[in-house]
């Protein structure tokens, strides 16, 4: 008996149309795709430098942090002002300030100064980011004592040069994850909520053979769907506000913008994942087709959003994948506006691709729907 419930259960594995597919193509982008965009190694960390002294060792010291391959010099400013500006508009990451001086101290006094800003907003990228800085230039601080060795006891100044570094960061000061972090695990909780939720609604009802009675109405399709996604709309609004509330109470975590923006991008989010969950239910004959579909999706979403990860630290493929990714752009948005304070206006390009992913989703929804008269 055992032997043909075994054999049962393998013949209704091979004939599904879904099942097959997933136990082999989900593996492989477990495997190929998610250990490079998951990778926790930061690359590319794109550099601005003041360099007030244009003298030959800071050009030295320039050039090494640049080929260390680490580091992009991405803009060369005159005054940090300016340099800040490129921070704002996501051109840079670090700032690297140079005094006037510098190699008048390091060969008169044996020391100088410079200052390395961090865009702290992805306490991650910033922390890490900043060691690196500050390994390389202790790294030439080293060479410039071994050159400068044999001159200084030639003289007999005894000199030797040093270097210090004074960190600051921006937007995150304490490098707190809980700040980097709880903003994007609103979206994640959005996502989950609002797409699982819908999703599985709609094959329950196929299940029970409720939605017959629906098909049977002259209820439209476009009716229909938007029914099914106007309670989700409202709570997605609820589960949000709830989360504002125990970002506030448990870590003391209140937004530098506007509540307003983050309502206006989530009420056009909640549309795009409660659109997709619906196109996921129109294809999906049994709840447990829905859910490993939906959770297949999901996964990749998480891991693909820089919710954990910095996106420059993945490979260029991996970056281009990430263009339609949603919860990308909403994870983005909260952290600007959370710890940039950023505006609406600041946030024209996140806010027209979830108005794109909106329109998209839907009305595949809509047109996806099968409904029998």
């Amino acid at each position: 008996m055992l032997r043909f419930l075994i054999e049962k259960e393998f013949k209704q594995i091979a004939r599904h149309p879904f099942i097959p597919k997933l136990i082999f193509f989900f593996p492989c982008l477990v495997m190929l795709i998610l250990p490079w965009a998951a990778s926790f190694e930061v690359k590319d960390v794109n550099l601005s430098v003041v360099d007030s002294d244009h003298s030959t060792f800071s050009a030295r010291m320039v050039q090494k942090i640049v080929s260390s391959g680490y580091f992009r010099l991405t803009d060369v400013s005159d005054t940090y002002p300016d340099a800040l500006q490129s921070i704002e508009s996501h051109t840079s990451d670090l700032i690297l300030v140079i005094g006037q001086g510098f190699e008048r101290d390091l060969v008169r006094e044996g020391s100088a100064k410079v200052m390395v800003a961090a865009n702290a907003v992805n306490g991650t990228k910033g922390g890490v980011g900043t060691s690196y800085l500050a390994s390389i230039i202790q790294d030439f601080a080293g060479e410039l004592r071994k050159e400068q060795a044999a001159i200084s006891l030639n003289s007999g100044t005894g000199v030797i040069p040093m270097i210090e570094i004074v960190p600051q960061y921006r937007f995150n000061p304490k490098l707190d994850y809980k700040v980097f972090i709880v903003p994007a695990l609103m979206v994640i909780l959005l996502t989950l909520l609002c797409g699982f939720l819908p999703a599985l609604n709609v094959v329950s009802e196929k299940e029970s053979g409720t939605i017959e009675q629906m098909n049977v109405t002259p209820v439209s399709k476009f009716q229909f769907i938007l029914a099914k996604l106007i309670p989700y709309w409202l709570i997605g609004f609820v589960a949000l506000s709830i989360s504002f509330g125990l970002a506030a109470l448990v870590y003391n975590l209140f937004p530098a913008g506007s509540l307003l923006t983050v309502y206006c991008f989530a009420s056009i989010f909640v549309l795009v994942v409660s659109g997709f969950g619906l196109v996921v239910s129109n294809y999906s004959s049994t709840m447990q087709q829905a859910m490993f579909v939906m959770m297949f999706f999901v996964i990749v979403f998480i891991l693909m959003s820089g919710l954990f990860t910095p996106l420059r630290s993945m490979p260029a493929w991996a970056q281009a994948i990430t263009i339609i990714n949603p919860p990308r752009y909403f994870i983005e948005m909260m952290r600007m506006v959370y710890l940039k304070g950023s505006a609406l206006a600041d946030l024209i390009p996140q806010l027209t691709a979830l108005a794109v992913f909106a329109v998209f989703f839907n009305l595949w929804a809509v047109f996806s729907y099968r409904k029998t008269n």
